[in-house]
């Protein structure tokens, strides 16, 4: 049986999948950009191409979506806690967009984020780490 805390962390690399789509389908002309830079092709290839690759990553926007709410469904259900599939989602959200920005797109951050971003990681051990306590009932002798 698969964890509440893997369902998490395919969930926020879906939603960080799902950003970079966006981020091509309505950004300022990425795609564009990059089929002249792979195909070293003219602009006029590359003028009309874009539009589809567009179309593509819309519908992979909605796919993502899609898949990365089902995902944090079955996390939701399997983990201890909401606030564990939470904040399990939404960090490896903010690891996987920044891995997929550096690759995709060059960017890079500032030390605040780091620091945020590590305060998130570690308030995450925090959470896997403590173990839910149940309180004794008390039996009644007949």
């Amino acid at each position: 049986m698969i964890s509440g805390s893997f369902y998490a962390l395919l969930a926020g690399c879906l939603a960080a999948a799902s950003s970079l789509c966006a981020k091509l389908t309505v950004g300022a002309d990425y795609l564009k950009e990059m089929c002249e830079a792979g195909l070293k092709q003219d602009a006029d290839y590359c003028d009309w191409l874009h539009i589809p690759l567009r179309l593509a990553c819309g519908g992979l926007l909605l796919t993502c979506n899609t898949v990365m709410w089902t995902f944090f469904s079955k996390a939701l259900r399997h983990c201890s806690s909401s606030a564990t599939a939470t904040v399990t989602t939404t960090a490896s959200n903010f690891v996987c967009s920044a891995v997929l920005g550096r690759v995709i797109f060059g960017e890079t951050h500032a030390v605040l984020w780091w620091v945020g971003i590590s305060v998130t990681l570690c308030g995450l051990l925090v959470l896997h780490g403590s173990t839910s306590q149940t309180l004794p009932q008390d039996k009644k002798d007949k």
